[in-house]
């Protein structure tokens, strides 16, 4: 019988993700929603496809790392076939997820334009409903009574955050204007739901292959999603995103060191997810995401001044209550099935 991991690794893990993905977290809402310059002369870098090329970039290199220090493997083996031909359907799933993962990115930078921080971290805590969504809606999957009633609760926490009357102004780059930012944030949540279901359906048709890892998946995935992005760049925004981007960098040079630092960050932070997941299982990824959220919310609040009004709170209980709740009901049913 193979020796659990030790807890001296999950607690790496652990305090790596909170490390990693908290100063991830502050680092977007730095770049996204805070002026570069003097304050008599606000600027804001506007440059979506960028900062995901860049992200993308890291990420696959970190993703090569991993995958040959982890498992000994080149990644890109898992599109062969045993016949050494290309594996078209699996090839087809990357690219599939590669366009939904490349255009999450702009809806996300776009809706952080219109709704707060704050707000935007609550809703990409509600990955439950738009997963179950789109299981339902092209894998015919079921989903038992307790997930149903958590879905209502997220969805109920989100909806009094955002309708509840805030107390602070709105800042030039973030304007305020509900229908604006949530049609964006709509839109994210329902191909991240896509981009996650997908990944499911990946697994669980490999059968008895075994070169499917989280390694190699993070590596060829993140290589694609950086082409992919880059080549609409070069042929449709080169102006607007390509040269702009190199002026903006040149009037304002701390900004390259914030892209650098929240691709490098969300890059090694990937490997502590994927390391939790091979290692531990879903429910201590799961919690150790939840209270990561709730502590990007806090740090949010407290480093960039956000009010939040007693109403909002509640949304925040409801929608962390509802997540907390399926979570302790997933760890009840595995302790039951290892007892």
């Amino acid at each position: 019988m193979e020796a659990t991991p030790g807890a001296c690794t999950l607690t790496l893990c652990v305090l790596g993700l909170y490390a990693l993905f908290l100063s991830w977290s502050l680092l977007q809402e730095r770049i996204n929603t805070k002026p570069y310059g003097s304050p008599d002369a606000p600027v804001y870098f506007k440059a979506p496809l960028i900062i995901n090329s860049i992200q993308a970039f890291f990420a696959a290199l970190v993703g090569l790392v991993y995958s040959r220090m982890a498992h000994g493997e080149n990644p890109w083996g898992v599109l062969r076939a045993a016949d050494g031909a290309i594996h078209g359907p699996l090839l087809r799933s990357f690219l599939v997820i590669a366009v939904s993962s490349s255009v999450s990115s702009p809806l996300a930078y776009a809706s952080l334009r219109h709704v707060d921080y704050v707000a935007f971290l609550l809703a990409k805590s509600c990955k439950l409903l738009p997963v179950m969504a789109v299981h339902f809606v092209l894998y015919r999957t079921r989903f038992p009574a307790y997930k149903c009633a958590v879905a209502g609760l997220v969805t109920g926490g989100v909806v009094l955050f955002t309708l509840a009357k805030r107390g602070a102004t709105c800042s030039e780059a973030n304007s305020g204007h509900l229908v604006l930012g949530m049609a964006p944030l709509g839109a994210l949540m329902l191909l991240d739901g896509f981009t996650n279901s997908t990944q499911d359906q990946m697994f669980r048709a490999r059968g008895a292959r075994q070169s499917l890892t989280g390694a190699s998946l993070m590596c060829v995935l993140n290589v694609l999603v950086c082409a992919l992005t880059l080549a609409y760049v070069v042929v449709f925004r080169w102006l607007l995103e390509g040269m702009y981007t190199v002026a903006f960098v040149k009037a304002h040079p701390c900004v390259l060191v914030d892209v650098l630092v929240f691709a490098l960050l969300g890059a090694v932070g990937q490997v502590c997810v994927f390391v939790m997941l091979e290692k531990f299982g879903s429910m201590a990824l799961v919690t150790a995401t939840v209270t990561r959220k709730m502590l990007s919310m806090v740090l949010s609040v407290v480093f960039f001044g956000h009010r939040l009004a007693a109403a909002q709170w509640m949304g925040v209980a409801l929608v962390f209550g509802g997540i907390a709740c399926e979570a302790c009901v997933k760890m009840g049913r595995e302790k039951q099935k290892t007892a």
